[in-house]
């Protein structure tokens, strides 16, 4: 599986952002697809997680309620649409895969994805 991210940008405080994810290679219906974020100097960090097929969301504690992670699996693409931004969220950030099942224990460790897109910036001004 091939991971492209896309939709990064420049955005003030407040604002919002959309995030786009495109697979190729195969299909992605039968991956978890996840979200991760690097600040400069700072260790990567989930973001976000959907499940494969139920679709089920699970959320980091700092983006919750901001940040909504879907799927279309039609198109092979996951989203991350991302709003109320804070100066705090400027990150380049990464969608994964993975296939195998996964507890919520797991689901915020880097480790477990198999597959990794190269990152998109976003960056947000007070």
């Amino acid at each position: 599986v091939q991971l492209q991210a896309s939709g990064g940008g420049l955005v003030q405080a407040g604002g919002s952002l959309r995030l786009s994810c495109a697979a190729s290679g195969r299909t992605i219906s039968s991956y978890a697809m996840g979200w991760f974020r690097q600040a400069p100097g700072k260790e990567r960090e989930f973001v976000a997680r959907i499940s494969a097929v139920i679709g089920t969301t699970y959320y980091a504690d700092s983006v919750k309620g901001r940040f909504t992670i879907s799927r279309d699996n039609a198109k092979g693409t996951a989203y991350l649409q991302m709003n109320v931004l804070k100066p705090e969220d400027t990150a380049v950030y990464f969608c994964a895969a993975h296939r195998r099942a996964l507890t919520a224990t797991e689901y915020p460790q880097s480790r477990f994805y198999d597959y990794w897109g190269q990152g998109t910036l976003v960056t947000v001004s007070s």
